[in-house]
């Protein structure tokens, strides 16, 4: 079996969303110290690195993290690869002609992970990033879509005041992950798993996103 891992690492030098928390993680405890364990703590936003959003991150009354449904999270994936697509073109929108060479894929797994290419160092926040065009949440929703993952901050704009992707794809029924690190992976069908953290109430949860495939 074939793994990859396409979660950023949550370092202390990851850039964060522009006026949010960042990570944190420091080592409270040491065993070279005389300590009987190394102990670490953390402080962080839930939308540091890659996580999941709750509905409730831009619905007041939309349900938090830990009522997302976790079929949702794992099960078969397809990769569309538009690399090199938003750099020299000066092309801004994902479009549903973007996706349409992987419709019959997108329709068998029901999850979509899109690879833009545009955030390749984690440490350094982009000042723009491409989003989906308006009518890709509806074009998903017929298609039987319910997760959508990109290797992008959000899927609205960075300046962005009303968050319309967001609010489009919550009423398509598609839940949302970002951040994701799909530098190493092609295009095509993998299986996938990325559970959120049960997080009471949360408005977004760190996940551990993971691609494989049987064989070598």
């Amino acid at each position: 079996m074939k793994t990859w891992d396409i979660s950023r690492s949550l370092t202390n030098d990851l850039a964060p969303w522009p006026g949010d928390t960042p990570f944190v993680f420091q080592l409270n405890r040491r065993i070279p110290a005389g300590q009987v364990v190394n102990l670490g703590s953390i402080s962080m936003s839930v939308h540091n690195g890659t996580h999941a959003d709750a509905v409730f991150h831009f619905d007041e009354n939309g349900p938090t993290i830990e009522r997302a449904p976790l079929d949702v999270y794992f099960g078969c994936a397809t990769v569309v690869d538009l690399d090199g697509q938003f750099s020299e073109q000066g092309k801004r929108l994902i479009e549903i002609q973007d996706l349409l060479p992987q419709e019959e894929s997108i329709r068998e797994t029901s999850r979509l992970l899109v690879k833009t290419g545009v955030w390749k160092n984690s440490t350094v926040f982009p000042e723009s990033i491409p989003v989906i065009a308006p009518d890709v949440a509806e074009w998903l929703q017929t298609r039987g879509v319910k997760l959508l993952g990109l290797d992008l901050p959000s899927v609205d704009p960075i300046d962005a005041r009303i968050l319309q992707n967001h609010q489009a794809l919550a009423g398509a029924g598609i839940w949302i992950i970002e951040s994701l690190d799909l530098s190493e992976v092609a295009a095509g069908i993998y299986n996938f798993a990325a559970l959120p953290l049960k997080i009471s109430g949360g408005d977004g949860a760190p996940v551990r996103a993971v691609l494989w495939r049987d064989g070598k």
